[in-house]
């Protein structure tokens, strides 16, 4: 009896496919990723970055309430006022930073929940919001500490060229301008070169658990080769939604100061043209701040999906990818997790088939003169080739020469004098 191999069903694409990824391809998947699990990308990103922000500007929009509203009891110009004025900023001040740091801790956890979810379905699998916790929950606080690292790398980088500017603007103001314009414009590309680079750090302490240090590493490291495509993806989404915040929110403000001028036309403090404009504000800023929601979550994909290329590129990780996909669809479930496997491999560019001499082979068959036989094919051994007839020898292209009469040559024929024409002319037949 013959037996057969069981059939099995083509393995379930993924939100990318697996094999290096193009421009197009990864810009293009950072928007529609966003329908791949919506539970966890819309449901939980976007509602717990929306939840926060809110609550965030109630509780500073509160707080200095509360703490101004000291001042109308006091005296101004008076040294009572004064302090309570002083120590009303200091309390809002700090009150943001503490609430701002609260804030940033929970895009560090909605950016390691995307990522770990774009690479999730990249092997086409939708995780739960437990399982990608499960996952990201022994690396959350060192992604949090490198995103405050980082931050207070760039808040102690500003003030000390602050600092050095305002030392030069005591001494000579002009040149302190000028050298303040020089470090703005410089600082852009600066911030870009520095952005792309360190990129794939967060993908690399999630999907790798790499320390904050060999995050570093790892992201200078794989971004190279790539580093333009990187460059380009974090400009456009940033443009793109920089663009798309400004088209929401001009409407916005002209329909509330529409509706302010309605209620209230010659000016005056009315409470329905305050409530309203209060009502307009906010509402504009709630909007603008679901955008920037959708920015992070499509930002975070965006960088997920560049660190996934990268590493199919450099580290063969495309293979791994593969087979992990065909020995899960084939039942296995006690696989160990793709990306942490061959976690800097080096590997040999992808073979590409020598150039071979032309074979001519016979005349109408075979590559053109030229062409380069691809790697397998060709006469063989032994074979000897026809010669080829698409670029013949000068000697070979060169008409006979003509032969001169001798001895031995028949005289030229003698027409008849009927056929000869009268005059030396063509010959014609005779009428009959």
């Amino acid at each position: 009896m013959t037996s057969y191999p069981a059939w099995t069903p083509a393995s379930r694409p993924g939100i990318i496919p697996l094999h290096p990824l193009t421009f197009g391809t990864i810009l293009g998947r950072s928007f529609t990723a966003l329908r791949h699990n919506p539970k966890v990308l819309l449901g939980f990103a976007l509602g717990i970055q929306a939840v926060t922000y809110i609550v965030v500007i109630v509780a500073i929009g509160a707080i200095a309430i509360g703490a101004f509203s000291r001042l109308d009891t006091l005296r101004p110009g008076t040294e009572e006022f004064d302090t309570v004025l002083a120590g009303s900023i200091a309390l809002v001040v700090v009150a943001g930073i503490v609430l701002g740091l609260l804030a940033g801790a929970v895009g560090v956890i909605v950016q390691g929940v995307v990522v770990t979810e774009v690479a999730r379905g990249a092997v086409a699998e939708k995780p739960t919001l437990g399982a990608i916790w499960a996952q990201l929950k022994p690396v959350v606080w060192r992604l949090i500490g490198y995103a405050f690292l980082l931050a207070a790398a760039g808040v102690l980088a500003v003030t000390f060229v602050v600092l050095i500017l305002i030392a030069i603007g005591f001494a000579v103001l002009p040149v302190a301008i000028v050298m303040s314009v020089l470090a703005v414009l410089g600082a852009i590309p600066l911030v870009l070169w520095l952005s792309t680079k360190l990129m794939l750090a967060p993908s690399a302490i999630i999907l790798e658990h790499a320390t904050i240090r060999g995050a570093i590493v790892r992201s200078w490291t794989l971004i190279r080769g790539r580093f333009w495509v990187g460059l380009g993806v974090l400009v456009l989404v940033s443009l793109t939604f920089s663009v798309l915040a400004q088209l929401v929110s001009v409407p916005f403000s002209l329909l509330t100061s529409g509706v302010t001028t309605i209620i209230s036309p010659t000016g005056d403090p009315e409470p329905g043209a305050i409530v309203a404009l209060i009502f307009g504000l906010i509402l504009t800023q709630v909007v603008t701040l679901l955008i920037q929601a959708v920015a992070v979550v499509v930002q975070s994909t965006a960088s997920a999906l560049v660190y996934i290329d990268c590493r199919m590129r450099r580290e063969g990780l495309d293979l791994d990818l593969q087979s992990y996909v065909e020995q899960r669809d084939a039942g296995r479930t006690d696989l160990p997790d793709p990306y942490r496997l061959h976690v800097g491999r080096a590997i040999a560019p992808r073979p590409v088939a020598p150039a071979y001499p032309a074979y001519p082979g016979p005349q109408g068959y075979g590559p053109p003169p030229g062409y380069p036989a691809p790697q397998g094919y060709g006469p063989p051994p032994g074979y000897a080739a026809p010669p080829s007839s698409a670029a013949p020898s000068p000697a070979a292209a060169a008409p006979p020469a003509p032969v001169p009469p001798g001895p031995s040559s028949p005289p030229p024929p003698v027409l008849p004098t009927s056929w000869a024409a009268p005059g030396g002319g063509a010959p014609e037949r005779d009428a009959p």
